[in-house]
């Protein structure tokens, strides 16, 4: 897919040093392990992990990534569970993650997944903003969350 010189393809294993870096420079923290991960297990069931990535130039500027559950909290039909995405702090605005957006939805359908998810730090007031300009709304679950104890 491409919208004004962005094009859009599958992640791949070679754009794992490029992903984990932009995630990096966006989360403060490297992550590097988890995409590892990602990939690793994505490339051993396919259907169960989306992720994409947008170049200009030849150059990654943006990824998404999801897993996709089947069935879970009571559900019937699939769903991509949206728990990465990034774009180049330098090329936000020029339509990146909406070109990232609209490939990743028709993959979605295209595997006859119905429902996107994902969460947010309600205080990330842009992430917020782009989630909701990207059509998604309040879920009617509350999510919850429990540590686990450090001591036995």
């Amino acid at each position: 897919m491409s919208l004004n010189s962005i094009s859009v393809r599958p992640m791949a294993e070679g754009d794992l040093d490029a992903v984990a870096m932009l995630d990096h420079r966006l989360a403060g923290q490297s992550r590097h392990g988890f995409y590892v991960k990602r990939l690793a297990a994505a490339s051993l069931a396919p259907n169960a992990f989306l992720g994409l990535v947008a170049e200009m130039d030849g150059r990654l500027v943006g990824f998404v990534s999801a897993h996709v559950l089947d069935g879970e909290f009571g559900g019937t039909d699939p769903a991509a569970v949206l728990d990465a995405i990034g774009i180049a702090p330098d090329l936000r605005g020029r339509g990146v993650a909406r070109a990232l957006m609209a490939a990743f939805e028709a993959e979605a359908r295209r595997r006859g997944i119905r429902q996107i998810q994902s969460e947010v730090d309600w205080t990330d007031h842009g992430l917020v903003r782009f989630f909701a300009d990207a059509g998604f709304g309040l879920a009617p679950q509350v999510v919850l969350e429990c540590a686990t104890a450090t001591e036995l």
